[in-house]
């Protein structure tokens, strides 16, 4: 450490939360390691989150999103940290605006304690990977061919990972206390975290109060992107949103039927296929993605549908609409997902096909000059077993 940084950490350290200094200085911090070494720079940049300085909290933010939780990944030094952080999270410096440190860091004007809390949703989210495969394959963004391809985790990984998911009860607690705070911002980042920490097997104890407290901003004086969001949580955690499914607005009635185990199967399905067929509207209800959410809501909307489909003859028209519809740049996202719900156990020649299989195959053929419906599906058709080629899937028609 330079000589400005111990002064500075000595200036800060007596400021601190007795959790937060006790668990800085009693850390061996050496020992550990972040994406690009040694953990022992790490306690200045912990320090300097609470510097009177914008622009030092910046830098220090950034090392907590480029060294201890780089693209998502957990090292040895991520979970400590992470304990730091949420000791800090009531300290007053939490009020003071954060201002992105990288080019890309813009969006509204936020403050420190909503940012801490978004970058703790983030190490939620990472800790939970894996724990659940089906919740992940219900993913818009996996592929069938990810779990071919994950690769054995090293023993630095797996107890990074352990680490990570031992300490969520802890930061739950320190989170909750955020989801009634009154300044919006901080409560979607808090919502954020909670999500992915009330998924955690060992924590659904704690979701009837987290229910009734987050039920209590589904009043008409919330908006749209607050009540939805709770929908959305709501349905994570297993509660029953059935009474959110005849919601007034359209995006909490399909946020309230994303949960992966709907109270009223068949009306929740509905529901998402309702906004299936107007997807251009249902990307626009938010042009910036819910906590915990990216990408295009239509396809996390899409996903939550075929997986809610007992077959692929409940949700044939308006698939078949989509595969007429899409463009290449969504390949991955629609066209293959649909495929692969319609031969969910791979393509049998033994048998016929199903009228709904036959007219899926055909929307491929028929559009496949315009909208590379096969050869931009190639990988998706060599999954479910079929032919890669337009000839070969017009042979079976």
């Amino acid at each position: 450490m330079t000589d400005s940084e111990i002064a500075r950490m000595a200036r800060i350290l007596g400021g601190l939360p007795a959790a937060a200094r006790e668990l800085l200085l009693g850390t061996d911090w050496g020992s550990l390691q972040h994406a690009y070494g040694s953990g022992e720079d790490i306690p200045v940049s912990l320090c300097s989150l609470m510097d009177e300085d914008p622009e030092v909290r910046s830098e220090a933010f950034a090392a907590l999103d480029m060294g201890v939780l780089h693209q998502g990944s957990l090292y040895t030094v991520t979970a400590p940290a992470a304990l730091f952080v949420a000791a800090i999270l009531d300290h007053p410096v939490g009020l003071a605006e954060h201002e992105g440190h990288f080019p890309w860091d813009d969006g509204p004007p936020r403050s420190l304690r909503a940012a801490l809390l978004v970058w703790l949703g983030q190490v939620a989210e990472s800790a939970a990977y894996g724990e659940d495969p089906a919740r992940d394959r219900s993913h818009w963004e996996w592929k069938p061919w990810h779990d071919d391809t994950r690769r054995e985790q090293d023993p630095d990984e797996l107890a990074a990972l352990h680490a990570c998911r031992e300490i969520r009860p802890t930061l739950y607690d320190a989170v909750e206390p955020f989801l009634s705070s009154p300044d919006p911002h901080v409560r979607e980042a808090a919502l954020g975290a909670a999500v992915p920490l009330l998924r955690a097997p060992g924590l659904t104890d704690r979701v009837p109060r987290a229910a009734t407290l987050l039920r209590a901003h589904l009043g008409p004086v919330a908006g749209r992107r607050e009540r939805a969001s709770v929908a959305r949580a709501l349905g994570e955690w297993g509660a029953d949103t059935s009474d959110l499914l005849s919601d007034a607005d359209p995006a909490v009635r399909v946020c309230a039927a994303l949960g992966p185990t709907p109270f009223d199967r068949p009306r929740a399905l509905a529901v998402l296929l309702d906004a299936l067929r107007d997807p251009r509207t249902t990307d626009s209800w938010f042009p910036e993605p819910l906590p915990g959410l990216d990408g295009w809501f239509r396809f996390t909307v899409l996903c939550s549908a075929l997986a809610l489909a007992e077959n692929i003859e409940e949700v044939e028209p308006v698939m078949i609409t989509i595969v007429a519809a899409g463009g290449t740049s969504v390949t991955d996202h629609e066209r293959g997902p649909i495929l692969l719900k319609a031969f969910a156990g791979g393509y049998d020649p033994t048998h016929p096909l199903t009228p709904a299989q036959r007219n899926l195959l055909r929307a491929f053929v028929d559009t496949d000059k315009v909208t590379s419906g096969i050869g931009g599906n190639r990988l998706w058709f060599r999954t479910a077993g079929l032919p890669e080629d337009q000839e070969g899937i017009a042979a079976l028609l």
